[in-house]
């Protein structure tokens, strides 16, 4: 009899500009049983790891560093990578680019982060 793997878990890309951040985000994902497709802490990392295709969903700092991350939105709105934007920004302070995303404000109780993000893989399905 051929034996039944398990299915993989969900792979969620982070994409943060804090380091200390972005580590927590990781340690809190997986935590909740989820992979790491792979962290990005400024734009073009990050968009070379959504070109990629290796995510089912994203966590995304609307700021990196100065720079807007609104390619980096764009590019997973385009592959139908559903993603949570994670931002002290109100979503009225954020470019259209960001629309797509669920949007969650800085600071965030890491349970709320994961029912929103399995929620989104869920709806994906």
């Amino acid at each position: 009899m051929p034996s039944q793997q398990a299915p993989s878990p969900p792979r969620v890309l982070i994409i943060e500009d804090e380091p200390l951040l972005a580590y927590v985000l990781e340690e809190v994902v997986r935590d909740a049983g989820f992979a790491i497709a792979g962290t990005a802490t400024r734009l073009p990392p990050a968009l070379e790891l959504i070109a990629a295709g290796t995510c089912d969903a994203a966590i995304l700092d609307a700021n990196l560093a100065g720079v807007s991350a609104g390619p980096a939105a764009l590019a997973l709105t385009t592959a139908g990578v559903p993603f949570i934007v994670l931002s002290g920004y109100a979503p009225d302070q954020q470019s259209r680019a960001f629309a797509a995303g669920t949007h969650l404000q800085k600071p965030c109780r890491p349970e709320r982060l994961i029912e929103v993000l399995q929620g989104l893989l869920e709806s994906r399905r």
